[in-house]
């Protein structure tokens, strides 16, 4: 028979694994657990909508990770959103026709920023601007224009 100490030890261990599972959970929801703290360069894009990319949100390439959005703020003038991405210096060599995408991943929808590599010889410098972007997709709007069509046949 197994005594009472026994169970209660069972049961905090039990709680304590859940807490922590739930610690773990919330730290890669909120991308504080990725934080590079190494050397980096900015580089800057302009999307006509980012839809739910955030602060901290990853910047990746072919899956992997080599930065992150560092900071979002609108251009009145040109009425579009302006990302800046801070790129790891270890990947020093992209080129200046690289183009920038926002993609959804996951379950619970994280947005994240593609790059797709160029094929020009001039890499991206600290600075840079990047002038080819792919905006979010709305699913809103993909809904809408679903909608629209079936209504018209």
């Amino acid at each position: 028979m197994i005594s009472r100490r026994g169970i209660e030890f069972t049961v905090g261990l039990f709680v304590a694994a859940g807490l922590a599972a739930l610690f773990m959970l919330a730290m890669k929801v909120s991308n504080l657990s990725t934080v590079s703290l190494g050397d980096v360069y900015h580089v800057t894009a302009h999307f006509t909508n980012i839809g739910g990319l955030t602060v901290r949100s990853p910047v990746k390439v072919s899956g992997v990770r080599v930065g992150q959005v560092t900071d979002i703020s609108y251009d009145d003038q040109q009425n579009q959103a302006v990302v800046t991405l801070s790129i790891e210096k270890r990947f020093n060599n992209f080129p200046v026709d690289t183009a920038a995408s926002i993609y959804t991943a996951g379950l619970l929808g994280e947005q994240y920023v593609a790059l797709q590599p160029g094929v020009e010889d001039k890499t991206l410098k600290d600075g840079d601007k990047l002038l080819f972007t792919n905006s979010a997709m709305v699913l809103e709007r993909l809904i809408g224009k679903f909608m629209v069509n079936k209504m018209e046949k």
